[in-house]
């Protein structure tokens, strides 16, 4: 079957990573034989464009089956996730000198995460979140939201009520827009003359080089590089003037954009970055091809570990029921037989089963509980939170393991 790319519809000839079929990885089952049974997958298959360079999945699931009024993922159920946004709060309001005549207008505001910390500032703020249920959270902590998709149509709707943005925000959200260029255009239109757009995303380059494919799941449409996002964003009206290098995500990129008639002078962060993809080869299709080969090794390697923990009567639960561990899971084939259970502390995903691979979700007191011999850390990003804060496993020897880009027991 031949695919088009999703922002300049070149044919796409060259596969990044075949993951196979899996489920949407935040589509949490509850635990009945009836639930199973509806489950559906859909192909895991990332190419790239060779003309544009965009890394993107083959299929488009629809965005509002995914991002609807019972979305699972809520950001403020990471404290490390929380004290990043309240420092981005503080350099963004300093080095743009925003104060309440300013507004800040984050797009996919989740719970209200960020915005909180310039509300706390008498700094005017909207929200613009899909997810019904996370709306409503952000609301009850006072941070205006608007409920809907982002794109050309809604940021007009915007300025027809006199809403104009001295900075928008866009946290781990690019990725997850179906047209991309609709989404970019957005911000074009919504932001004031002098305005500025920021975005985060995991970094193409550290995707490659740690090997790290669990990032891949259907809610993630594109994998990002400066290259792609430079050209994507020039074609919708904005042009890149700072890049920095940030540790979340397993290293993530924040890209500073205006208006293509800003006058802010590009720096020495954006020409960095330029020259870091051009020494790792992120415009040859061969560096893309070398990755997709590697992915069978790391599966095995944790598969080893799975085998040789149960032949020596080893208990091995998991922490986490992230996205990016449900894709793992579900790559590497593991089931309940091999993990016990996964602990979450997002209620909402307490008591249900994770997609594909059904292993049962509970409150992290279950470790204490059933003190199991190994904890697999399925966010990985997060490992040093997670460990810090589940240290007492240590009492009756238990160990926390890392998988990702190989078994690395703590």
């Amino acid at each position: 079957m031949s695919h088009s790319c999703r922002f300049c519809s070149s044919p796409l000839q060259t596969v990044v990573a075949d993951l196979g079929a899996t489920p949407w990885s935040n589509s949490f089952l509850e635990p009945t034989e009836e639930a199973i049974a509806r489950e559906k997958a859909f192909p895991l298959k990332v190419m790239v464009c060779s003309e544009c360079l965009l890394v993107q999945t083959t299929e488009t699931v629809p965005a509002d089956e995914i991002f609807n009024a019972d979305y699972h993922y809520l950001s403020s159920f990471s404290t490390s996730w929380l004290e990043h946004s309240r420092r981005y709060a503080e350099k963004m309001t300093e080095r743009f000198g925003l104060d309440g005549a300013s507004r800040v207008v984050e797009v996919a505001s989740n719970d209200g995460y960020l915005l909180q910390y310039f509300a706390a500032k008498q700094i005017p703020v909207l929200g613009i979140e899909p997810a019904a249920n996370a709306a409503k959270i952000a609301e009850d902590r006072n941070v205006p939201t608007h409920i809907a998709f982002f794109g050309r149509d809604t940021a007009n709707e915007l300025v027809g009520r006199g809403i104009r943005a001295d900075l928008t925000a866009a946290n781990n959200v690019l990725a997850h827009v179906p047209d991309i260029a609709d989404f970019v255009s957005g911000f074009a239109i919504l932001l004031k003359a002098d305005g500025v757009a920021t975005f985060e995303f995991p970094h193409l380059l550290r995707l490659i080089e740690g090997i790290q494919f669990d990032t891949i799941y259907h809610e993630h449409y594109s994998y990002l590089s400066l290259v792609a996002v430079e050209r994507i964003f020039a074609a919708c009206g904005l042009k890149v003037f700072d890049v920095e290098e940030l540790p979340t995500h397993g290293g993530s990129l924040r890209v500073y954009a205006q208006p293509l008639t800003g006058t802010r002078a590009a720096t020495e962060g954006l020409a960095k970055i330029r020259a870091d993809e051009a020494k790792a080869q992120l415009t040859d299709m061969a560096t893309y091809v070398a990755f997709g080969d590697r992915i069978a090794a790391v599966c095995e390697g944790f598969r080893a570990f799975l085998r040789k923990a149960k032949s020596e009567g080893k208990r091995v639960a998991a922490y986490g029921a992230a996205a990016k561990g449900n894709t793992f899971l579900n790559v590497c084939g593991v089931t309940a037989a091999d993990i016990a259970f996964i602990v979450d502390r997002n209620d909402l995903k307490q008591g249900k089963l994770s997609p594909g691979s059904h292993i049962p979700i509970h409150e992290p007191a279950r470790l204490e509980a059933a003190k199991p011999d190994f904890v697999v850390i399925l966010p990985w990003n997060l490992t040093d939170e997670i460990v810090n804060a589940h240290s007492y496993i240590r009492s009756w020897g238990g160990r926390f393991v890392v998988a990702i880009p190989e078994v690395r027991v703590i």
